[in-house]
């Protein structure tokens, strides 16, 4: 008889899961790498992500702090002299 035997599944079960996202908007379900936040098909796996000091992740810095910065100090700036003109 298959079926009937008993399995010791409580550590898998007891696992920490993955915290990615799945593209249907669902947590992932799978069980995460040890020592990881990810299972081994969102980033866990050893060797996985971009290398230290990767220069290729810096593309064009529309959203580096700086620049953020930047944004918003232009925006202050503006919203004040429309004030004083409105003033005028």
């Amino acid at each position: 008889m298959t079926g009937h035997h008993s399995r010791n599944t409580a550590p898998m079960i007891n696992s920490p899961r993955c915290g990615a996202k799945t593209r249907k908007g669902t947590p992932c379900q799978a069980p995460a790498v040890a020592g990881k936040l990810r299972c081994r098909m969102h980033g866990g796996a050893a060797g996985s992500g971009a290398p230290k000091g990767n220069s290729n992740a810096l593309k064009h810095g529309l959203y580096t702090a700086d620049a953020k910065e930047m944004r918003r100090f232009v925006r202050e700036l503006s919203q004040k002299t429309k004030e004083i003109i409105d003033d005028i």
